[in-house]
């Protein structure tokens, strides 16, 4: 168990580093454009573009806070928080990934990352509470 919460804690942490650059992209006038590979693959549908904002909150924003409240689950071994925050975060992944393919014809390398930080760590998750629920346990 100690093994999945620290593994969950090195991806959020990661996690938390592919938000910070999101964010970073969406606050600079001028992003740094490490993902702009071309017209199709590139980062600006979410750090500048429709994408960037939801509910007028900037997309980037709720992922960094998103892997920090992750990390400190991880870290506090808040199995149900972690389940909670990471199904969330699977949900809204998977929300913005489809948005960006099929609205605005446009995949963000990073977001495509930070997708995969977030199946994993649902995996994680889903083993961590079913390894502790004496319900699920005897099934």
């Amino acid at each position: 168990m100690d093994k999945l919460f620290k593994l969950s804690a090195g991806l959020a942490a990661f996690g938390i580093l592919l938000a910070s650059y999101l964010f970073y992209s969406y606050l600079a006038p001028t992003p740094p454009g490490w993902c702009d590979i071309s017209t199709a693959v590139n980062c600006d549908a979410v750090t500048k573009g429709p994408l960037a904002e939801f509910l007028g909150v900037p997309v980037s924003l709720v992922g960094l806070i998103g892997y920090i409240t992750i990390l400190y689950a991880s870290l506090m071994k808040f199995k149900k928080l972690h389940l909670f925050m990471v199904s969330f975060g699977m949900i809204f992944c998977l929300r913005l990934t489809y948005l960006e393919i099929f609205r605005e014809n446009v995949f963000c390398p990073v977001c495509g990352a930070c997708q995969l930080m977030m199946l994993i760590l649902f995996i994680i998750s889903l083993k961590l509470n079913r390894r502790h629920d004496p319900i699920l346990a005897r099934q």
